[in-house]
């Protein structure tokens, strides 16, 4: 018997729809081939009538409204589905759309069997938004990953936020996608997710390229694919540069507090690129690190409670702003190495958490899934689609952005399953360890992914624990990063450079100890954001004493960071001696720059004063480019040879000496801990030869007392330290002081003649 129409009603899953709880919504809409023709189906609450027009024929047909809520439905003869639209009447007017549920899928089998798999580098190209075509109209394609959702619906301005104007088709991945006619860039969406707990709530994307400002927390479809870059020269020399062999010193930067503008909120990335660019290339910075720039909803969180992982923040402006950013500072070679948090995401409701009313992204046990200490929740690594999510995404920033590395925050507390926890917090391994063998991996194939672009791209490591083998070969064991992060020396130093000089012959292995573990990794020398916060205080207030003598220390702390071995990173204000505890909410303290009058007691004349602190920020200036241009400095970092202790038991006078040696250069280092100068002080040397003062921190021009060494220091044949042969010289009060070596020429003396 023929049916009619209402005998193809599935009215139960139809009443699903009407609630946005539809499972499968090519059940109830689109077009379909049936036993007595084709069967078309599609809901619009409020509208009066809906007509089918077939394409490239002069006819439609008019559906039937089957029930109140909105639901048209009309069979018509046929064995092919053709190419339709919708003509659809409302009392305000009409319009012609296409059919959502009638068009091919965005995501394709393989980018399901990829994306399954975890190998799917650039998921960002399917999953999230994307504006497009399809049959002639303009639109934008959505995916997201729920596979535990009972139906997902895209909801934004477009349809009032109504849940059941566009449920997604469900693929067999646990994608769901859908096409959504005459959305573009600038539109918000969210997600209506009704879970598999039996909650419907609204998702902000995991993959939006673009978010609202907050408080407000929605996506917004954004394409990126258009911004023309002019940084191909930076990114030609980048990939042939070996930047273990290169001087890199980093400007640790906050984008948000590094300036403030005179009314209040943020200054924009375009705005910051080129105060940025500017300040780097004055101070000598090759690269800048900024604290995490993707959106976050707390501005307290300093970026490290991520929820948008794709999108940079929009306090500052758009995605190709900050891309304008990223290719100015490449322009004025200056590099761009971003803080990245694979480690926790926060609880927000439209965030990651319980994303399918599962912990999809996260552990189901909270002893694996939640750090306690933080308030936040663990990515489960070995699940490959989360890890695909997050390798994928730091992909993402080293391609579309440009971006020329990566620092990983908080690595340890990925390595370890106990890491801030009490017993009955945490789950052993299944080895019985508290090592996080998932995370592992994860890490692994991160910096293989990053090493195989071979484009110069780095990693680095917040790791402050002695792991062994972070910057090791990833084949031979280790983790594969290209820097550690030594935060064991910094905390030394800190703690030996806070002590009174009087008790500081006590303690004095804290700044020896260091190369005892030197060249057991790949180390970058910090004095980061973390230690200027909190009421740790600033490094001006960590250093003792007159504030003459904090800024001699810190003239002292960032020389001898500079001539120890290692990569170079310092915070933002510290190099012109930021008095204030730093805090996001208010810019950096730029008025101790400015310089003062003074008035000449003989005769009377006003006279401009160089303010203390622009003398301290010229002295960092001019030791960054003395230690880029002088390879002793940084070229045999990784190796011994480029090292050798000169003094490191001086502790009655709390001074050590070292030798930095390159191919063709050596350089003796003097550090006097203590403000107490030495006109006659006699220090072995290992070279016969000649010493030549080349920096000295104590000069009048940087603020200091000037006890300085203008003329050449011939090395005697007398011992000390235990060495043959020594110097004598004026040792400058809490300084450091390098001198150039040149070997002893031998004398040509010429026979006479008989």
């Amino acid at each position: 018997m023929k049916k009619k129409l209402e005998d193809y009603m599935d009215w139960p899953k139809i009443e699903d729809l009407e609630y946005a709880e539809c499972r499968n919504v090519e059940d109830v809409l689109g077009a379909a081939v049936v036993e007595d023709g084709i069967l078309f189906r599609c809901f619009f609450p409020e509208a009066d009538k809906v007509l089918i027009k077939i394409n490239g024929k002069s006819r439609t047909v008019i559906m039937k409204k089957m029930d109140d809520c909105g639901y048209f439905a009309a069979l018509m003869v046929g064995k092919k589905i053709p190419e339709y639209t919708y003509q659809v009447q409302y009392k305000t007017g009409k319009m012609e759309i296409i059919d959502s549920y009638a068009t091919d899928h965005f995501v394709d089998a393989m980018d399901e069997v990829m994306f399954a798999g975890g190998e799917h580098d650039k998921i960002y190209e399917k999953l999230g938004a994307h504006p497009g075509h399809v049959a002639g109209y303009a639109g934008t394609w959505f995916a997201v990953w729920a596979p535990n959702a009972v139906s997902v619906s895209v909801v934004g301005d477009f349809n009032n936020w109504d849940g059941r104007l566009h449920p997604m088709h469900r693929l067999e991945s646990g994608i769901f996608e859908l096409f959504v006619p005459e959305v573009g860039d600038g539109d918000i969406y969210k997600y209506e997710v009704h879970g598999y707990d039996g909650k419907t709530v609204m998702k902000a994307d995991p993959y939006g390229f673009y978010a609202e400002k907050r408080p407000a927390s929605a996506s917004i479809v954004w394409s990126i694919d258009e911004y023309e870059w002019q940084d191909a020269d930076w990114l030609k020399k980048r990939k042939q540069t070996n930047w273990k062999k290169e001087p890199i010193v980093i400007y640790e930067m906050h984008l948000g507090s590094f300036e403030k503008p005179m009314g209040g909120g943020f200054y924009t990335y375009r705005e910051l690129a080129d105060k940025t660019a500017e300040y780097c290339k004055k101070m000598g910075y090759t690269h800048v690190e900024l604290m995490p720039v993707m959106e976050h909803p707390l501005d307290a969180s300093w970026g490290y409670q991520v929820i948008g992982y794709y999108a940079p923040t929009s306090r500052y402006g758009t995605p190709e702003d900050f891309m304008y950013f990223v290719d100015s500072l490449h322009q004025a070679g200056i590099g761009v190495i971003l803080d990245w948090v694979p480690a926790h995401f926060p609880k927000d409701e439209h965030g990651l958490g319980r994303f399918d009313g599962t912990c999809l992204y996260e552990h189901l046990d909270k002893r694996q899934g939640e750090h306690p200490h933080w308030g936040t929740l663990i990515y489960n690594y070995g699940r490959p689609q989360v890890a695909n999510y997050l390798i994928a995404n730091a992909l993402f920033w080293l391609e579309q952005y440009h971006a020329d590395g990566l620092r990983l925050d908080a690595v340890a507390s990925m390595l370890y399953l106990d890491y801030g926890k009490q017993d009955g917090e945490w789950i052993a391994n299944i080895y019985g360890g508290n090592e996080n063998l998932e995370a592992i991996e994860f890490l692994k194939k991160l910096n293989q992914k990053i090493k195989d672009r071979k484009d110069g791209s780095l990693s680095i490591a917040e790791e402050s624990t002695a792991w062994p083998m972070v910057t090791g070969n990833i084949e031979e064991g280790g983790l594969g990063f290209d820097f550690k992060w030594n935060m064991g020396w910094m905390n030394d130093y800190l703690e030996y450079i806070k002590t009174d000089p009087l008790f500081r012959k006590g303690r004095h292995g804290m700044i020896t100890f260091s190369m005892v573990y030197q060249y057991s990794e790949n180390f970058m020398l910090v004095f980061s954001h973390d230690e200027v916060v909190h009421m740790k205080g600033s490094m001006y207030r960590k250093m003792p004493g007159t504030p003459a003598q904090k800024l001699a220390g810190l003239r002292q702390s960032f020389g001898y960071m500079a001539a120890h071995p290692g990569k170079k990173l310092l915070f933002m204000g510290q190099d012109f001696g930021q008095i204030s505890e730093w805090s996001e909410a208010r810019g950096l303290d730029w008025n101790l720059l400015a310089d003062g009058k003074a008035m000449a007691s003989d005769t009377g004349e006003v006279i401009r004063v160089k303010s203390s602190h622009r003398m301290l920020q010229d002295f960092v200036a001019d030791l960054w480019k003395f230690y880029k241009t002088h390879p002793a400095m940084y070229a045999w970092d990784e190796i011994p040879d480029g090292f050798e202790w000169v003094s490191m038991l001086d502790a009655d006078h709390s001074v050590i000496a070292f030798m930095r040696e390159a191919e063709d250069e050596k350089l003796l280092v003097v550090c006097n801990f203590t403000p107490v100068c030495y006109s006659e002080f006699k220090l072995g040397v290992p070279y016969a030869g000649k010493y030549k003062e080349i920096l000295n921190s104590d000069a009048i021009v940087y603020g200091g007392e000037n006890h300085t060494n203008p003329r050449l220091k011939n090395s005697k044949k007398e011992k000390m330290d235990g060495m043959e042969q020594s110097i004598t010289f004026t040792l400058a009060p809490t300084a450091i002081q390098i001198f150039s070596y040149q070997p002893e020429q031998p004398v040509n003396r010429k026979r006479k003649k008989k």
